[in-house]
């Protein structure tokens, strides 16, 4: 039993203290069915005939996931083959992690957090954790998972000053403070807080996730409490790092495979160290999951994940090098990977975009220019621009009308998803656009007819880009007509995306173009951080987002009514602890900026190429693609793609 090595309290809340509520959440655990006989690959045979591994129903769980293909309509599958992927940057082995969607809870198609890793778990009054893991479970090098690798992160990682100089991550605080934590068994760990914390089992189910436990029988030779002095002074020389915490972090990522030696718990582990053009996954011969035949996941032996440079990726999966691509391919490629697929052996899937706006204009309310600061923090101004933008044009120019024309706000799909909101101010109206202009006093005209702002300036602006996709140009260009007909004249500008936020973040952008929310598929359990100012990188208000993130020592104290409301609310969300709680918070949020208009979003539901192997099985014809809630394809579980080919149907 062990609290934190130190007292880490979280900066009061900024705003005010929430009301609080004592219903409690509900438990959950995995819906199992009866486990078959376990079913091993091939790949393993020489490995077992060696005595170098166990036999596949030694190395399983005593309770494995069981993934029953069928109630998902799919087909099971066999063992085999190699599945080819293309990527731009060694980086991206990360993507791994992401399709792998391998967590202590994951987010089931009702988006639901159901276990994973977890064979259940207990929250009561939305306070205290009760954890359980599935005995007999082990990492990719065969080592036990047990509370122990829990232990090991709290107390040496998470309170240790060298590896976590700012203390846990701010999913382990709630109102303020940190959890107690407890080791009730080899299989049972449990958080309580004070306080509730909504924010911490959508946190472990992230696609980026907070880690909560590490692998520490490996981890501990590189940990300065664990190993012998003079072994790790030896380690830290031959790394050619400073010290012993740079060696831990180097070899500890587990979000970015880099260390092949670093146990895992996904389906596939890397198994070649950097640099490299190409990266080879094995599969990991301790996954806890199995089919409903009991077949031991994942079905396909190995991925190859070749590195190259990005703006060939989508002529090389044309000629047939990749089995499964969506990275790096946009729906401007659509026609030509459409037309080579009639030539090669895959097809190309159409996939929703699941942002809240694949465009959107950021008006920069932290603008350093004291006039256009004003204007940009004035709603009707916000307004006119929302209005004025013709987004039937840019659908059917740039999206065949196959997109959907919006505000930035939840999708259909979420259960949050309110109609009205998708439209508030999202017509096409520039009589209403140039009266609410003349309302702001903005009256006078050039020439040319520009009009003029209260000091003489033209209104005229640049909307800074990090020029990344050609359909931002596209888009803006459509938009330079519609706004020079209410009087105002834009001029799109790209920049390298570093030099783009820091811009931003200074104040010398007046306006921006981005995508909107990043998850749209929102649940009332889901964490409303991107509706209220919370980080420097919220291209709306970044030294408001500023201000909160670094508890008032850094940006500003937000200046709007609204914004500050939104705030309130975003704290309110962090102490709740019943949905009904949550979901009035999150519908005020959502209506706040639809109505405020502090995003201007364009479009959404824009359409993902993804090129899949004709051989490959499983693969959903429609999915929804999004980093948040879905790791991209990572919910629609990868590890149930299996290849239909003579060789694999032997094992």
């Amino acid at each position: 039993m062990t609290r934190a090595s130190r007292p880490t309290r979280r900066t009061a809340l900024l705003l005010g203290t929430a009301a609080l509520a004592g219903a409690a959440l509900p438990r959950r655990a995995a819906a199992q069915a009866k486990a078959a006989a376990a079913i091993d690959s091939p790949f393993f045979k020489d490995s077992i005939g060696s005595g170098a591994l166990p036999p596949v129903a030694e190395r399983l769980p005593s309770a494995p996931r069981i993934v029953e293909l069928a109630k998902l309509d799919r087909v099971p599958g066999h063992h085999g083959g190699n599945m080819r992927m293309l990527m731009g940057d060694q980086r991206d082995i990360r993507m791994m992690t992401l399709y792998g969607y391998t967590r202590l809870v994951v987010y089931d198609d009702q988006l639901e957090l159901v276990p994973d890793v977890l064979e259940s778990f207990e929250v009561e009054e939305g306070r205290i954790f009760t954890l359980r893991l599935r005995p007999g479970h082990r990492w990719s090098d065969g080592s036990p998972l047990t509370t122990e690798d829990f232990r090991y992160w709290w107390e040496d990682i998470a309170n240790n000053k060298r590896l976590s100089p700012g203390g846990p991550p701010q999913a382990l605080f709630s109102g303020g403070n940190v959890p107690f934590f407890e080791v009730l068994s080899e299989t049972e760990v449990r958080y309580t807080w004070e306080t509730p914390n909504p924010v911490f089992l959508p946190a472990l189910a992230g696609a980026q996730p907070t880690y909560i436990f590490m692998p520490s029988r490996y981890l501990k030779q590189f940990h300065e409490r664990h190993a012998p002095k003079h072994e790790l002074a030896k380690r830290v020389k031959e790394n050619r790092v400073r010290d012993w915490g740079a060696l831990h972090e180097r070899l500890s990522r587990m979000y970015r495979p880099e260390n092949p030696s670093l146990p895992t718990l996904d389906p596939w582990r890397n198994t070649t160290p950097l640099p490299a053009e190409q990266f080879v996954f094995e599969r990991n011969p301790y996954f806890h999951r199995v089919d409903e035949n009991g077949r031991q996941l994942p079905y396909v032996d190995q991925v190859t994940m070749t590195i190259g440079t990005s703006s060939l990726i989508p002529a090389k999966t044309a000629a047939g090098e990749s089995d499964l691509q969506s990275r790096y391919l946009r729906f401007d490629n659509y026609t030509f990977l459409k037309e080579a697929s009639k030539r090669m052996n895959f097809d190309v899937k159409l996939w929703k975009r699941a942002e809240g706006a694949y465009f959107a204009l950021m008006p920069n309310l932290n603008a350093i220019d004291p006039v256009w600061r004003d204007l940009n923090r004035d709603v009707r101004y916000r307004r006119a621009i929302s209005v004025a933008i013709n987004r039937a044009d840019v659908n059917k120019v740039i999206f065949f009308g196959l997109a959907r024309e919006s505000g930035n706000t939840a999708l259909p799909e979420s259960p949050l998803f309110d109609e009205r909101l998708a439209k508030l101010w999202a017509q096409h109206d520039p009589a209403l656009a140039n009266r609410l202009l003349d309302e702001i006093g903005l009256t006078k005209r050039d020439d040319d007819g520009v009009r003029l702002l209260s000091d003489g300036r033209r209104l005229e602006f640049t909307i800074e880009t990090a020029g990344e996709n050609t359909e931002e140009t596209d888009i803006l260009d459509l938009l330079k007509q519609d706004f020079f007909h209410v009087g105002i004249k834009i001029y799109p500008r790209s920049t390298q995306r570093d030099v783009f936020r820091r811009r931003i973040l200074a104040g010398q952008t007046v306006m921006s173009a981005w995508a909107g929310m990043d998850n749209a598929l929102v649940t009332a359990d889901m964490e409303p951080d991107a509706l209220a100012p919370t980080s420097s990188a919220q291209f709306q208000w970044p030294r408001w987002g500023q201000f909160f993130e670094s508890n008032g020592r850094e940006g500003e104290r937000p200046a709007l009514h609204e914004a500050n409301k939104l705030i309130r609310l975003y704290e309110e969300w962090r102490v709740s602890s019943t949905r009904a709680q949550r979901r009035r918070i999150w519908q005020e949020m959502l209506t706040i900026n639809a109505e405020e208009v502090f995003t201007i979003g364009v479009i959404n539901s824009t359409l993902q190429p993804i090129v899949v192997s004709h051989d490959l099985r499983n693969m959903p014809d429609k999915g929804l693609y999004s980093f948040e809630p879905g790791a991209f394809i990572g919910r629609y579980m990868p590890d149930t793609f299996w290849f239909d080919r003579a060789e694999t149907k032997k094992s």
